[in-house]
């Protein structure tokens, strides 16, 4: 029974969808920013082409066009199309989904399954998929916002291809506000330059120009036209897509490191703001940069440390926005400084040695004889100490006599490590004079 009551929606104010929906293609050609995946040559039209489907995985950002390319490949594949949400689905929901999906195929047709936030389900949910993904009862479709390499399970995944969607281009994001123009009938009150930062504002994302786009049309009078200042007091600056507990988060930081070690300075620095304007924990960023600075840089520059360790401390006594400016400072010296991973590897070797060797005994010459005992076992006899010797150096062998003399330290010719490699061809010259290997 109806409520008297209830408010009275007019129809035509029911009937009014937010943009991005009213927008949505229709047919896949008509999906932009996915050529590679929808266009004349790309997979998916290759795949309805050829009239056979197998399971997918979606993954790429928010607002590029998963679901709605999913919908479009059941409708040009003939396939009945159900939809779930890993947020809001449990098992029992999986189970009325698939018990459907059986008796349409008794009936003869198909059903493509469409997950969304695929990566939501725990392990036990995502195995539930594999039996009916065997026997055909669905194609599964799972979109992901993460990498499904570290989210979904092995089995899933050897039972689904994975297609990348990308984020929108600007040009893509123009076509998409040229197309809202056109079904709204009129042009977006902005000048050029406003346009184009509504566009950068985006993000990439193909919801969020056309819900900026909205927001605009909505605040405009008539015949107002809006600058970048109008702009920007109009519609709140959308925030970088970053996660600091996901992809964003290791993408960025591996850009700015990979940055420091490949000595380019601009590049890290931009990365560097990326992260700070995305609202990463300045003092995280501190210490990855006291990481680089003993695995990139090391004793080619020992100074580098001290830097960094300092900017560190220089932020966490300023705090922001005065103490980014001491992190700027170590990332730019890092990227300039010269580059040794000369330890790092030293290190690696040295522990693989000391794990696989276990507690192996050190020379006696180089232990102490506090006891008779010790001193009757030989403990200390015929060490040489290194200060008395010409030169300060004795040359005698540390290592256990298991293990037998090793280099796991091998310096490069670059700023303090020549002064440490000199040292060490030093003591190679002496080992050949005395016939040792």
């Amino acid at each position: 029974m109806s409520d008297l009551f209830a408010p009275q929606i007019p129809g035509d104010v029911a009937a009014r969808r937010p943009l991005a929906d009213r927008l949505r293609p229709k047919t896949l050609a008509e999906v932009t920013g996915q050529e590679h995946l929808t266009g004349k040559d790309g997979v998916l039209a290759r795949m309805i082409a050829s009239g056979s489907l197998g399971s997918m995985i979606f993954w790429g950002p928010p607002g590029t066009g998963k679901t709605t390319v999913a919908r479009l490949l059941s409708g040009e594949a003939g396939l009945a199309f159900e939809q779930i949400s890993a947020i809001f689905s449990g098992v029992a929901d999986l189970k009325k989904v698939f018990e459907g999906a059986r008796l349409r195929r008794m009936d003869g047709r198909q059903t493509l399954l469409f997950v969304d936030e695929i990566h939501r389900f725990n392990r036990a949910q995502q195995d539930s998929f594999l039996p009916v993904m065997e026997d055909g009862t669905v194609i599964l479709v799972g979109a992901t916002t993460e990498n499904p390499s570290f989210e979904l399970n092995a089995a899933l995944l050897s039972r689904a291809r994975v297609l990348t969607f990308k984020s929108h281009d600007e040009e893509s994001l123009a076509t998409l506000l040229t197309r809202a123009e056109g079904t709204e009938g009129k042009a977006l009150p902005l000048d050029d330059d406003a346009r184009a930062s509504l566009i950068r504002m985006a993000d990439g994302d193909g919801r969020a120009v056309l819900t900026l786009a909205e927001e605009v049309w909505r605040a405009a009078r008539s015949g107002e036209i809006f600058d970048t200042e109008g702009l920007t007091q109009i519609v709140q600056r959308r925030a970088p897509v970053y996660d600091k507990a996901q992809d964003g988060h290791y993408n960025l930081i591996s850009a700015l490191h990979k940055s420091v070690r490949g000595s380019d300075p601009d590049a890290a620095l931009y990365y560097l703001c990326r992260m700070f304007d995305a609202g990463e924990d300045p003092l995280y960023l501190g210490r990855r940069l006291v990481r680089m600075a003993v695995e990139d840089i090391g004793l080619a520059d020992p100074q580098a440390l001290v830097i960094c360790n300092a900017a560190k401390d220089a932020y966490d006594y300023l705090g922001s926005p005065e103490g980014e400016l001491a992190l700027a400072q170590a990332c730019v010296y890092l990227a300039t400084a010269p580059k040794s991973n000369a330890v790092y590897t030293a290190f690696k070797a040295a522990m693989r040695v000391a794990k696989e060797n276990g507690s192996a005994l050190p020379p006696k010459h180089i232990l102490n004889a506090p006891t008779k005992l010790m001193k009757g076992e030989g403990y200390g006899d015929g060490y040489r100490y290194d200060h008395d010797e010409p030169d300060a150096f004795s040359g005698q062998n540390y290592f256990p006599e298991k293990i037998g003399r090793r280099q796991f330290y091998e310096p490069v010719e670059r700023g303090f490590e020549r002064d440490i490699k000199k040292r060490l061809d030093w003591w190679a010259k002496l080992r050949r004079e005395r016939g040792e290997s």
